[in-house]
C-alpha cells in the first residue's frame, strides 16, 4: 500500500459514481478494484487514526476490503458507499484493537458519568489554523484508542452514534460517554482553562 500523508482534520468523501458502485454490487470485479484505488487513502487515513499505528493500519485497510468484496452483493445503497465503507473499516479496527489490548486493564468503565463544564465544545471543530491541526492530530494520537476511535468517527467522519455503537461493539449510551470523554481530554489538553493544565500534567 502507497505511503500517506499524516491525516488531515477534515474528511471529505471521495466522490464515488453510483454506476461503478453498481457494476461492483453486481459482481464486476474490475469495477470493485477502481473503487479500492477511488476510496485506499481515506480507508488507510481511518484506520491509521484509529490504530495509531501505521502496521495496523495497512492490516485494518487490507481486511476492510476484503469484508467489503464479500459484502458488496448485499449492500443496499441506503448511506453512502464511503459511509458504508468507514463502518467496515471500524469494525476491523476495534476488532485489531480489541485483540492488541485484551490483556491491558482499563479502569475507567463507560456508564460512570464524567462532568464537563463545557460538554458543547467540539475541539476537533476548533482546528482551523495550520499549527493547531497538527496539535490535535497529536492530541488524538495520544487518547486511549476506544476514546479516540468514538471522537474520530463522530467528529471526524459525522458517523451517528447509533453506527459507531454498532460497529464498535458497545451501547449508543456508552459510545456518548466515551465521546464525552474524549472531547473533555481533547479540550483540556488544547484549551486549557485556569488550573487545567496543572492537573492535566498531575495525571
Amino acid at each position: 500500500m502507497p505511503a500517506v500523508a499524516p491525516p488531515a482534520l477534515s474528511a471529505p468523501a471521495p466522490k464515488v459514481p453510483d454506476e461503478l458502485v453498481a457494476a461492483a454490487r453486481d459482481g464486476d470485479r474490475a469495477a470493485f478494484e477502481a473503487l479500492v484505488r477511488a476510496t485506499m487513502a481515506d480507508t488507510y487515513t481511518l484506520a491509521l487514526r484509529l490504530t495509531g499505528d501505521e502496521e495496523d493500519a495497512r492490516d485494518v485497510a487490507q481486511e476492510a476490503y476484503l469484508r467489503a468484496y464479500r459484502a458488496i452483493g448485499r449492500f443496499r445503497g441506503d448511506a453512502a458507499f464511503t459511509t458504508w465503507l468507514y463502518r467496515i473499516t471500524a469494525n476491523c479496527a476495534s476488532t485489531s484493537l480489541g485483540k492488541r489490548s485484551k490483556h491491558r486493564h482499563e479502569p475507567l468503565g463507560d456508564d460512570a458519568p464524567l462532568a464537563d463544564e463545557h460538554p458543547d465544545t467540539d475541539p476537533v471543530a476548533m482546528a482551523t489554523a495550520g499549527a493547531l491541526r497538527d496539535r490535535v492530530t497529536d492530541a488524538l494520537a495520544d487518547l486511549p484508542p476506544r476514546l479516540r476511535a468514538v471522537v474520530v468517527l463522530r467528529d471526524v467522519y459525522d458517523l451517528p452514534h447509533e453506527a459507531i455503537a454498532a460497529e464498535l461493539g458497545i451501547s449508543v449510551p456508552a459510545a456518548k460517554v466515551r465521546l464525552h470523554r474524549a472531547r473533555r481530554r481533547l479540550r483540556e489538553q488544547l484549551f486549557p482553562l485556569p488550573g487545567e493544565e496543572a492537573e492535566a500534567r498531575a495525571v
